[in-house]
Order: C-alpha cells, then structure tokens, then sequence
C-alpha cells in the first residue's frame, strides 16, 4: 500500500488503523485527494505553537552590524562574469606542488593573489572609513577578510598582509583560520582589522549576490559558484567554465566607474592566470 494515497485523519497528518482499513475497504477509491471531510490528508496540521528565539551573543552583534551597514552606507553592486577556464587549469597545474600537510588548493586563495596584485592600482578599494574623523585610510598591506559561516553566525577572520604571501601559505592560513572561527577559539585580534572582505557560498554560490559591506571597510567582494556554460569565443559556441564576481562599494568614496574598473582588472588575472605570478 503507497501510504502517500492513505487519507489520514490523525493530528499532524498520521495515519491511523481506522484509515488504512478505509483505504482497503474502499478498494483504492478513497485517496488522499477525495473531498471526504472525515479523510482529509494534511502533511500540515493547524498550529498557533511559536518559538521564540533570543538574539544574544554574535547573532546580536551580527544584526547590529549588518544593520548599521546598510543604514549608514549608500551601497551599490556591480557584477561580471569572468571565464575561469584558465583559472582552473593554473589551480590543477599548481597541485601536485603541494607538500605534505598543506591543505586543497581552491580558488580563494589564487583569487587573493589577484586581488593583492589589482588593489595596487586601486588603492580606494583597499580602504576604511573612520566615520568620527570623516577619514578614509588607504591602506597599503592588504588585510583580507574571509566570511566564514559557523554555528554562531557569520565570522570574519583576517589573513594579515596577504599581499606578501605565496597560495599555499594563504591557503594553509584559510584553514587555520576558518577553523579557529567555526570552534568558537579564534581572538577578537584575529577577527578584526580588515581592509577588505571575500565572502562566498561555495557551491550555493547562487548567479549574484548583493553582498553587505563590512564596516568600516568600502567594499567586500562576493563569489559565485563556477559553472560549465555554451559561450561564443572566436565565432564558435564552446563549453567554458564561467564564474560571476558580485562586488559593493560605498557610494561614498568608491565611484562605480572605479569599481566597474577593478572588476575588469581583476577579471583580466583570473582569465589570464599566469600574469598574477609577474612582477
């Protein structure tokens, strides 16, 4: 018996003995779907039942945060896609270089290698805001955060001059940190300080995010999952790894012309992977 077709008549829609019986006597006639007001199924039952969930702790200081962001900064958000192809290919060709004990070289940290080599000519995207001193400071190391989601909320750990690390001591620093933010055991130093934030879903990456600024940095940039995709190159239709970079600014001391502009540079990297490793 397909117990899916059995109408039931219990709370929270279980079938009880009396139902199966009907179900058999009936010969398979009364379904589910009949309109019998004594057998009307529901996966569903009627509740007023509410739960009440405190926000305490990093939930809290999240909320605030985040809510304070988009009250006090004029976002905007600009999107491209990006052929990863190449990007992809330099990751497979640079992992048998891995030594023992260095974590799966993925995309984030070739992706903060780029970004180390594009904010030199866009010192305004490497930036915070010190609202009481109506002051934006450039800052020449960059000090990347990674959003990190864990049983707490979102956590923001920094890898601290990125710019003059290789990928695997920026990959092995990901996993160090992302760790110490997910066991609830890294330090206020270790989750503050950042010039710019990555943050990004993974596979759930989505097409585009919208991502909410960091405060008091001018930008976070978002990635989104890489896919395989028919685009035209060079006239013909080919199968290509593509991937779409969502970033947001503030409005307030980042023009979108400079942003549009980043994004381009960045995307000529990431197309174009072995011009990341020249000087």
């Amino acid at each position: 018996v397909d117990l899916s077709m059995v109408p039931a008549s219990g709370a929270r829609g279980r079938i009880l003995a009396r139902d199966l019986d009907a179900y058999i006597a009936s010969g398979g006639k009364l379904t589910s779907a009949s309109n019998d007001s004594a057998h009307v199924a529901s996966s569903y039952a009627a509740t007023d039942e509410v739960e009440e969930i405190r926000v305490i702790g990093v939930r809290r200081v999240i909320a605030r945060k985040m809510s304070e962001s988009k009250r006090n900064i004029p976002h905007f958000t600009y999107v491209d896609e990006i052929d990863v192809t190449a990007f992809a290919a330099r990751r497979q060709h640079l992992t048998p270089t891995k030594s023992d004990g260095q974590p799966k070289l993925t995309f984030l940290p070739l992706l903060i290698t780029a970004l180390a080599k594009t904010l030199r000519s866009f010192p305004q995207c490497n930036a915070t805001y010190d609202a009481e001193r109506e002051v934006v400071m450039r800052h020449k190391a960059l000090h990347v955060g990674i959003a990190t989601q864990t049983g707490d909320g979102l956590k923001v750990p920094v890898i601290r001059q990125a710019q003059s690390k290789d990928v695997w001591t920026l990959a092995n620093d990901i996993r160090e940190l992302s760790e110490l933010a997910r066991n609830g055991k890294a330090s206020k130093a270790q989750l503050t300080g950042s010039s710019i934030t990555i943050t990004s879903l993974g596979a759930l990456g989505g097409i585009v995010t919208t991502p909410v600024i960091n405060a008091p940095e001018v930008g976070i940039i978002g990635i989104n999952k890489a896919v395989d995709r028919p685009v035209v190159k060079n006239g013909v239709i080919v199968v290509r790894r593509m991937m779409n970079l969502s970033v947001s600014f503030d409005h307030r001391f980042v023009d979108g012309y400079d942003a549009a502009d980043m994004v381009q540079y960045i995307k000529g990297l990431i197309e174009h992977p072995a011009t990341m490793f020249m000087p």
